[in-house]
């Protein structure tokens, strides 16, 4: 018994070797197994180098403890730059954060040219954040987004073309400054609306002005004038009021004092022809000689 028990033993032993073997070779054949995803590419380093250019997507065998393959997801990435704190050219402190959206153009370059492009993106948009703001005044940044927003993306996918990366969209999305810029602001804005709203009022008192002018001259004629009068009249009378007060022009009675007028002079030219005839009678007497002086006597001077 004791020796059929010594023969079981190493029986035993050696089905449990020939299963670890077996799950051994199970388990390498599994890892040398990969599936690359539609949206993934496959970098694999066979000894340490690159085999050609990025595998997938499929199935794919890989040669064990020999390939090594890492996988890169080629989908854009969306990343939310950190609030940055710059001041612009014009002195004025601003907080400024962002969002970038990049993907992978070159599995190879961002596996072999940088370790983690993700972290590389990230850093080298907050740095050209803060040196591009920093350059512009706050006018500009905020009233000209689009074309800082361009001016960012060319820079920073010029950085990071190197490592396979194209950044495709910078967003500038807030832009914080201070309470009393921000009253300063308002104040100036107010100001600016006052001076719009003045000069269009004197706009409108200009045009104002043309249209009474060139009413003026077609209320020349006092029969248009006139009929004006009346009209006011008319347009005043339907609100039932009490006391009307109106202007009378002065045309009206023009024919009046020019009555009067013609027939104070009619008076003073007679008056004026009376003194005339009245200055002739008495030329006239004045020239006629006396009865003495007729008759060639002259009167003796009397004694005294």
């Amino acid at each position: 018994m004791g020796f059929a028990l010594l023969q079981a033993i190493p029986a035993g032993i050696g089905f449990i070797a020939v299963a670890v073997v077996l799950i051994f070779i199970a388990s390498v054949l599994i890892s040398a197994i990969k599936v690359v995803k539609e949206y993934e590419r496959g970098v694999i380093f066979r000894l340490g180098r690159v085999q050609g250019g990025p595998k997938g997507p499929g199935l794919f065998v890989l040669l064990p403890f020999i390939d090594n393959m890492v996988k890169i997801d080629l989908r854009t990435v969306t990343m939310d730059v950190p609030p940055q704190d710059v001041i612009t050219r014009d002195n004025v402190p601003a907080r400024v954060n962002a969002v970038i959206y990049f993907r992978v153009v070159d599995p190879n370059k961002s596996v072999i040219e940088v370790e983690n492009h993700v972290l590389a993106t990230s850093q080298i948009s907050q740095t050209t954040l803060r040196s591009v703001l920093g350059q512009k005044d706050l006018d500009d940044l905020l009233t000209n987004r689009d074309e800082i927003n361009d001016e960012l993306q060319s820079i920073i996918d010029k950085q990071t073309d190197p490592w396979g990366i194209k950044v495709s969209v910078v967003e500038v999305k807030d832009v914080e400054i201070p309470q009393q810029m921000q009253r300063a602001m308002a104040r100036q804005a107010e100001s600016e609306r006052e001076r719009r709203a003045k000069i269009i009022a004197a706009e409108g008192e200009y045009q104002a002005s043309e249209r009474l002018r060139q009413a003026a001259d077609r209320l020349e004629s006092p029969t248009a004038l006139q009929l004006r009068l009346f009209q006011t009249m008319g347009e005043i009378a339907v609100n039932q009021n009490s006391t009307i007060i109106l202007p009378i022009p002065l045309d009206l009675f023009r024919p009046f004092l020019e009555g009067q007028d013609s027939s104070g002079q009619r008076s003073r030219t007679a008056r004026l022809e009376e003194e005339e005839a009245k200055r002739l009678y008495e030329d006239a007497v004045a020239d006629v000689p006396s009865a003495s002086e007729g008759n060639g006597t002259e009167e003796a001077p009397r004694d005294e």
